[in-house]
């Protein structure tokens, strides 16, 4: 079969042969039109056949089964969830998994926001949330490495890698959303700079997210990739509003236990 998903991995999750990863692009799969490729997002009005065939590719990669593959209703939110298990239907709210079992793909989607994958080599523990700003805010990446701790992982062991999301340059917010953050901890100005706009800022989603993983203890990259930037390869739910396109694609950031 020609046109497979090919991730872009990180080596700092390549740690030794039990752990699998990738941060898939838009490319490898199936679908048409605005969803080309590899859209992998069951909340789209993609042909959901098309995005079944995506899901299998993305589970093949792992040499598992699409129900293997497990993926969260997000909702924004600093909810993780521990699993022993495939995840029951309708799948649950929530915005992060960890697991220590084998053969389950966690899998974080994401359209701008920042995808992070999360694992501690030694323990065979692993995660992945789906961190945009208002769960980055809420805390969902320090609740994940604690989710990792409490199945026994070592804190200082734990390697987590942001995956592709929006960049600097193109994440223009106005002044309520830097006031939120600033409410919280006024050193978040750091993270903003100034736009072309006097009254916007420029936000800094990429640094945001590494310097709450860092300051949580674990060892924390960044690929620093821009979904907005990079049409050829990701999916941007901004681009599409700039342009006033119907719908969007997701793409997906999956770890794994090897059996």
């Amino acid at each position: 079969m020609t046109n497979m998903p090919d991730p872009i991995r990180s080596p700092l999750l390549e740690t030794n042969d039990r752990i699998a990863h990738g941060f898939f692009t838009t490319i490898g799969g199936v679908s048409s039109g605005i969803y080309d490729s590899l859209n992998v997002g069951v909340g789209s009005k993609d042909a959901p056949e098309a995005v079944a065939e995506n899901r299998r590719r993305v589970a093949a990669y792992f040499d598992l089964q699409p129900a293997d593959l497990q993926t969260l209703y997000q909702v924004h939110s600093p909810t993780v969830l521990t699993i022993t298990e495939a995840l029951p239907s309708p799948r649950p709210q929530a915005d992060a998994m960890v697991t220590n079992v084998p053969g389950l793909i966690l899998g974080a989607l994401s359209a701008d926001c920042g995808p992070v994958l999360f694992c501690e080599p030694d323990a065979g523990i692993i995660g992945s949330a789906h961190a945009g700003w208002r769960g980055a805010l809420a805390g969902v990446l320090e609740n994940t490495v604690e989710a990792m701790v409490n199945l026994g992982a070592e804190r200082s062991k734990i390697r987590a890698v942001l995956g592709p999301c929006i960049g600097q340059d193109n994440y223009e917010v106005g002044a309520e959303f830097v006031a939120e953050f600033t409410a919280r901890d006024q050193t978040y100005e750091q993270y903003f700079r100034p736009s072309t706009d006097p009254a916007r800022k420029m936000f800094d989603l990429w640094s945001f997210i590494s310097d709450r993983l860092t300051k949580s203890g674990v060892q924390a990259a960044s690929l620093n990739l821009c979904t907005y930037a990079d049409e050829a390869r990701f999916f941007s739910y901004r681009r599409t509003t700039h342009r006033k396109e119907p719908d969007y694609g997701r793409q997906i950031a999956a770890i794994a236990l090897r059996k």
